[in-house]
């Protein structure tokens, strides 16, 4: 009982916490300038998800052409902002995290934490 209670209540929440925006968002006119915002949102996000996987490996900062990952992520921004296509950006990237990892004979799989 106590399992599908826990299961109706995350649920509950996450329903009500993505729909009291949008109520209250839809009562009043947005300005601009907030619109305008909100549109660095996701970027925002994207963006503090995934720098500290490209510079931190084993809690330690790495920002050196020695550092695999940074190497592979930054050809993978240049591929996203180039083609603008999500496929092509992830497999390119992939590619080029393995190959470094290769070439600097380093496991396939590091995990930074």
């Amino acid at each position: 009982m106590i399992t599908w209670l826990t299961i109706f209540t995350a649920g509950f929440l996450t329903y009500a916490t993505r729909l009291f925006p949008i109520i209250t968002f839809g009562k009043f006119d947005i300005p601009a300038q907030v619109e305008r915002a909100l549109r660095f949102v996701p970027v925002s996000v994207l963006t503090a998800i995934f720098l500290p996987e490209l510079v931190y490996i084993n809690e330690e900062l790495r920002l050196s052409l020695l550092n695999p990952r940074l190497l592979a992520g930054l050809l993978a921004i240049i591929v996203a902002w180039k083609t603008k296509n999500v496929i092509y950006t992830i497999v390119i990237g992939m590619v080029a995290l393995w190959t470094l990892q290769f070439i600097f004979n380093l496991p396939m799989i590091e995990i930074g934490y």
